[in-house]
């Protein structure tokens, strides 16, 4: 059963410009690699677009008292978390989240993504949105009913709470900024996993290499009621078309042409919002110092679970893994992911 046919909140989906997703902020993070080498006005123009086409979060994180404290020394005091949020709506229910204040809007897609301090890769942890939770003030819940209680401050303190480490930044994208990108880059080349055809768009995949143009790229990474797995398959696609982009965005044809990345920023920050520290000064010097980074150094994954259950209420839901979480949370504190990984078969 689908998340939102257990969803207790009424949820009013308003299609407009902004369809929530979760990875053009890193792309502009990369693309922000030319800097150094193209001179200042061109720096300038960049920094102008992002700053004043993307939006800003009023309200990103919660109280100080009720968040864990940075470490000040050791490797994890110059790592970076990133959670990058998705949704399936636009308009005043969104808005009201990135205030602050409860509303009907849902997290579709939650990734938590950390840059360790050598900068030597970049780790994508996808949650699964229906996962069963202790969400602050409101008991337990699926994760994506945070956003719709509290709003973003309300998810940055259940993420926190639950892996005992500082979110540093909060980047909300949307849907048709898959599109917008893709079509930027003059198209992507997937490595499609299955065969299968879209419900809404009709376009039918096949698996093998595919260059896929942005009206593709989206139903690619939307789709989920053609698996039987549902949102677990959908979470795969959105991270191989991810890694795909940075593929495309690292390559030389890219990184190369000062005006496709010109072109690439201008038409992808407007679908982006973030918080007040994540402005165009932040994003250009965290691109410096992952200028060695490549599309094979970016490791994805799904936060592991035990498999999918029913909550007392009856609820479907999927079952939290204790232990893996237990496991992140003491490798994020001591930026030791990737060996965590490494030796639970995930990286």
């Amino acid at each position: 059963m689908s998340a939102d046919a257990q969803n207790p909140v009424p949820r009013h989906r308003r299609r407009s410009k902004r369809r929530n997703v979760l990875l053009i902020v890193l792309a502009l993070v990369l693309v922000g690699l030319l800097a150094g080498v193209v001179g200042v006005v061109y720096v300038g123009n960049l920094s102008r677009s992002f700053d004043s086409k993307s939006e800003t979060i009023s309200k990103a994180f919660p109280s100080e008292t009720l968040r864990p404290v940075k470490p000040t020394q050791g490797p994890a005091a110059e790592a970076m978390n990133v959670l990058v949020l998705g949704s399936d709506s636009r308009g005043a229910s969104l808005n009201l989240a990135e205030e602050g204040d409860p509303s009907d809007q849902r997290s579709d897609t939650m990734m938590w993504v950390q840059i360790p301090a050598d900068r030597k890769n970049i780790y994508l942890m996808s949650i699964m949105r229906d996962t069963w939770v202790e969400i602050p003030g409101f008991g337990e819940a699926k994760i994506d009913a945070a956003m719709a209680y509290g709003g973003v401050p309300l998810v940055v303190q259940t993420l926190e709470g639950i892996f005992n480490n500082r979110i540093d930044h909060v980047a909300i994208v949307n849907f048709d900024g898959f599109k917008a990108i893709t079509d930027a880059l003059g198209g992507v080349e997937v490595d499609v996993p299955l065969d299968f055809t879209t419900l809404h768009g009709g376009i039918t995949f096949k698996a093998g290499p595919q260059l896929l143009n942005g009206d593709q790229a989206l139903d690619f990474v939307r789709e989920r009621y053609a698996f039987p797995d549902g949102d677990y398959q959908r979470v795969k696609n959105q991270q191989i078309f991810f890694k795909a982009v940075l593929n495309k965005v690292l390559s030389p044809s890219t990184q190369t042409n000062p005006v496709k990345v010109m072109d690439l920023v201008d038409k992808v920050s407007p679908y982006v919002s973030v918080d007040s520290g994540l402005k165009s000064s932040t994003l250009g010097a965290l691109a410096l110092s992952l200028k060695s980074v490549r599309g094979s150094d970016v490791i994805s994954f799904t936060l592991p679970t035990l498999g999918t259950g029913s909550s007392a209420d009856g609820q479907s839901i999927v079952l939290r893994d204790d232990a893996a979480i237990a496991a992140i949370s003491t490798a994020l504190s001591e930026d030791t992911l990737g060996a965590y990984l490494k030796s639970a078969g995930l990286g």
